[in-house]
């Protein structure tokens, strides 16, 4: 294949990838403000405030909705050019299928580049900045950026962050300290906690010692805590899994294994978000067989509602598997890419049976 011809395949499908992801983030889009509509009238909380929410929200939908955008997208392209026997004439010309594949390659290599980046860049920051912006107008100062309490180990100290303000300041904080026995030594109960100077300021204080068969109770105005638990942690634990940057995923996980705690969910988490990107080409691959299927009998209609099929498919296949690994211990790395390594598995041998 000439250069030119693959660089002609390769703008068609991207071209009609942008349109298809264009629609499906729109219809994404309302739906997500139609299901956050009933909190509108929350403090300040308004329609405009919700607008913005919204769309603060949009490159996470982006990033969920791209291994089918790409199918999609590679199905309508691939289609035009059947459509208007373009594909008949490269065929003719001598143009193999697995040069027609290598260019929808080279194309899901890009589209996985920009999976990459949206979910290690723009998805975290801008559910961060969603959930922010969303408590400050719902609660003004007394805010808080967690929808539930968080639940945290720091070596013998285990933490309850009732409300989260930002990553540096905290609200109703419970400090259980444990002994060698994992009895508990004492109980701090602060009103807010400040991060300074590589340490927690912690103001209004109510301190619990137990000494044998003694209760002592103390109050401070201010109190330091030496605890190792830093800001990025707590950053960390509050976005969702599958909005954390790579990055990201490996501290928290490193984290997690040096307090003991399991880590298999974010570890899985983890390969996921490295498989996306194979995801996204293994989806394009697919398609290539299929358009050729129905070159001359089907229509554009009937090639999206394949490509939906087997989007759906895929989700829940990969689900399933995420599911099941966790169920029975499976390896991360197995979990997380059995359905993408079948999938390409299934494009590969239909390119070869092709005619």
């Amino acid at each position: 294949m000439t250069t030119r011809l693959g660089r002609y395949l390769i703008r068609t499908i991207l071209g009609f990838t942008g349109v298809v992801g264009l629609a499906l983030v729109a219809i994404y889009t309302f739906i997500s403000f139609v299901a956050e509509i009933d909190e509108v009238g929350e403090g300040g909380f308004g329609m405009l405030q919700l607008l913005w929410y919204t769309l603060m929200m949009l490159p996470s939908g982006l990033y969920v909705l791209m291994p089918i955008i790409a199918l999609l997208g590679t199905l309508m392209g691939l289609g035009a050019l059947a459509a208007q026997n373009e594909l008949t004439a490269m065929r003719a010309a001598g143009v193999t299928l697995a040069r027609i594949g290598a260019a929808t390659l080279g194309a899901g290599v890009l589209l996985g580049v920009l999976s990459l980046l949206i979910g290690d860049y723009l998805a975290p920051a801008g559910t961060m900045a969603a959930r922010a912006y969303k408590s400050a107008a719902q609660y003004g100062a007394q805010g808080s950026v967690t929808e539930h309490p968080v639940w945290l180990r720091d070596g013998r100290h285990v933490v309850h962050v009732r409300a989260l303000r930002n990553e540096n300041r905290l609200a109703n904080v419970d400090i259980y300290t444990l002994g060698e026995a994992l009895d508990v030594e004492r109980i701090i109960h602060a009103r807010t906690a400040e991060y300074r100077d590589g340490g927690w300021l912690l103001r209004g204080v109510e301190l619990t010692r137990f000494d044998n068969q003694r209760v002592i109770a103390e109050r401070h105005a201010e109190l330091d805590w030496d605890g190792r638990l830093s800001p990025e942690v707590l950053r960390l634990f509050v976005l969702e899994a599958g909005s954390l940057t790579t990055p990201g995923l490996v501290r928290l996980i490193e984290y997690m294994r040096d307090n003991g705690l399991d880590a298999r969910q974010h570890e899985l988490s983890l390969w996921r978000k490295l498989v996306a990107p194979f995801t996204v080409m293994a989806m394009m691959l697919f398609a290539v067989p299929f358009v050729l299927g129905l070159q001359r009998s089907g229509g554009a209609g009937q090639r999206l509602l394949i490509g939906i099929l087997v989007g759906l498919g895929f989700y829940v296949v990969n689900e399933v598997s995420a599911s099941l690994g966790q169920l029975y211990g499976w390896q991360p790395a197995l979990a997380a890419g059995a359905p993408t390594l079948l999938l390409a598995a299934l494009a590969v041998l239909r390119l070869q049976r092709a005619r």
